[in-house]
């Protein structure tokens, strides 16, 4: 009996019980509670069925929906020089940058690409927030002028999503410095007549929002994005009143005239794709895969029909 209960039962049971269901397939709304399965959450690009809440979504997973086929190209930014302070807080900072690389798995908080949307070559960069809060370093700096670089070189307009909680403490001074490196970099992209896009996202704040991330010729938001320099609950403190409704979020800077547009995430690629072949003069984007035809193309097509009719 005591074999039959010890062994045989157990065995049988461990053969025939319910598997357990593996903890990542479901995910929770932060903002409406509700319980969202991992392939519609990720088909519907991080977007609540639900409600509608943007939650965050990598660079890699923003590019591989924006670009046609989710194919681009890395483009190589230069690395800067590890730790320039030797800063050290309950970490050192080295130490913080190899958590923050084995959970996200990118080397930085920005990634640079180029490819195609809708047929049009662009250059485009992303922030991460998981990566330290998408600080912004020497690194993103390097990144923005990499970036504005290639589209000068290339004659293509950039896009870029900003998602930054400021500029990234552990450098100091020099990540203050980031904010000038990248208006030249946006100013270089003036000049040479092509056009700068930038998505802000939830969130964009400090340094990061008094420099290249309210410089674009259009400025766009995602739904109910935090912009801002210092966040409400300090502004709030400071002046000891208390804040209209939605303040510094992406629908009230689009009331008062900050913003030009606000576009759910899911819409954000047709959205672009119009927005810069108006900039760069190309005639409008057709629906389906190939191009609008030349109007040569189009005469040769009607002649046969034309023959025809008159026969």
């Amino acid at each position: 009996m005591n074999w039959i209960t010890n062994y045989v039962r157990p065995r049988i049971n461990s053969i025939f019980s319910r598997r357990d269901t593996p903890e990542n397939l479901w995910s929770k709304c932060d903002d409406c509670g509700t319980m969202l399965f991992h392939r519609e959450l990720a088909g519907n690009l991080n977007v609540c069925t639900s409600c509608g809440h943007h939650m965050g979504i990598t660079p890699r997973d923003r590019f591989t929906a924006l670009f046609d086929g989710g194919i681009f190209t890395e483009v190589k930014v230069p690395a800067p020089i590890e730790d320039p302070l030797k800063f050290r807080d309950q970490k050192k900072y080295p130490d913080r940058m190899k958590a923050a690389q084995k959970s996200t798995g990118e080397k930085e908080a920005m990634l640079v690409a180029e490819g195609d949307i809708g047929r049009t070559p662009i250059i485009a960069a992303a922030q991460d927030f998981s990566f330290m809060g998408g600080s912004m370093g020497m690194y993103v700096g390097n990144a923005i002028i990499a970036a504005a670089e290639r589209a000068v070189k290339l004659k293509r307009p950039l896009v870029l999503f900003s998602a930054a909680g400021g500029a990234r403490m552990q450098e100091g001074i020099l990540s203050l410095m980031q904010m000038p490196r990248t208006t030249v970099a946006v100013q270089m992209l003036k000049e040479a007549g092509l056009p700068y896009i930038v998505v802000l996202t939830h969130p964009t704040t400090g340094g990061v929002t008094a420099s290249y991330a309210m410089l674009g010729d259009v400025q766009i938001a995602e739904p109910n994005a935090l912009i801002c320099f210092a966040g409400p609950r300090v502004i709030q403190q400071t002046i000891g009143e208390k804040l209209p409704e939605g303040f510094q979020r992406a629908e009230y800077l689009l009331d008062h005239g900050m913003l030009d547009r606000v576009t759910p995430r899911t819409e954000m690629r047709g959205e672009l794709i119009q927005i810069i072949r108006m900039l760069m003069d190309m005639p409008p984007p057709v629906a389906g895969d190939l191009p609008a035809p030349t109007l040569a193309q189009a005469a040769e097509a009607a002649a046969p029909a034309e023959a025809d009719t008159k026969k």
